[in-house]
């Protein structure tokens, strides 16, 4: 991947990062100050500004204490900006640390990123866990604009919310 696509493909990650849940929008704040890397086994990719890069084979995305995994990310470029990007493993994998020392960690076979409609995707053996409790289902939506989170899926069709003893507001009064 060129140097001119790899850091707009780590900016999509980390932002897919910061609002996958709404608790997640704290990662930690300095990640953004530290150096981005990306490593893959192969690349597809043009220099040009519409087009799509393709990293395969062992993908890795870090920056600060965000860790992305995946088997390939495919960044669906348009007008030199990302539009779109995808995220495929068995499963891929999002970790970081939030200011508070908290982590959070999503697992899902494909995550998709629109980036025009303000939308993430998760696919496939859904997992959100963070310390407070943990999100699951086969498919999870979550409306960056709103913060609304919708799920189902496949199946039973079920989505599983797990709150954790202790979790909630700790100035609430009983």
């Amino acid at each position: 991947m060129s140097r001119h696509h790899a850091p707009a493909a780590i900016h999509t990650a980390i932002l897919l990062t910061l609002f996958l849940l709404p608790s997640a929008a704290v990662a930690r704040s300095s990640d953004r100050d530290q150096p981005m890397d990306v490593s893959a086994n192969r690349t597809d990719t043009t220099l040009q500004q519409d087009g799509t890069a393709r990293l395969s084979g062992d993908v890795r995305i870090s920056q600060g204490t965000l860790d992305v995994r995946a088997d390939e990310a495919l960044v669906k470029m348009a007008n030199g900006e990302i539009a779109h990007v995808t995220l495929t493993g068995a499963p891929a994998t999002m970790r970081q640390e939030k200011d508070d020392g908290g982590i959070t960690i999503a697992r899902a076979r494909r995550i998709e990123y629109d980036l025009s409609g303000d939308r993430i995707d998760l696919y496939g053996g859904v997992t959100v866990d963070e310390p407070g409790g943990s999100l699951s289902g086969e498919h999870l939506s979550y409306d960056l604009a709103s913060g609304r989170i919708e799920g189902g899926g496949e199946g039973n069709g079920r989505v599983n919310l797990r709150i954790l003893p202790g979790s909630g507001n700790k100035d609430a009064q009983p």
